[in-house]
């Protein structure tokens, strides 16, 4: 899958950069029709909670979204990632019951 990483407001460490390519990497194993993706790491100024990952994933002819936010970066990347396996599992459940 082509991934397209973004870091907004701030440069991503190589440690992490690994992380999030190793986590959607895994996403072909629930769906394995995902044409491409991007994700947003953002950092915030506001609260405790400032760290931001969104993930946009295009399928054909469907696009999925998922953010979180978290004190890290890690573990908003770890909510934002199973949330968007749920969001592949249910589409693939419905393709396959239809």
């Amino acid at each position: 899958m082509n991934i397209k990483i973004h870091s907004i407001k701030f440069d991503a460490s190589d440690s992490l950069l690994e992380l999030v390519q190793k986590k959607m990497d895994k996403m072909d194993k629930f769906f394995d029709r995902v044409v491409d993706g991007e994700i947003y790491l953002r950092l915030n100024n506001e609260g405790v909670d400032n760290k931001t990952v969104e993930i946009k994933i295009n399928l054909p002819g469907d696009q999925f979204f998922a953010e979180s936010s978290a004190r890290s970066f890690e573990k908003a990347m770890e909510e934002s990632a199973n949330a968007m396996k749920r969001k592949l599992r249910k589409h693939k459940e419905k393709l396959v019951t239809h």
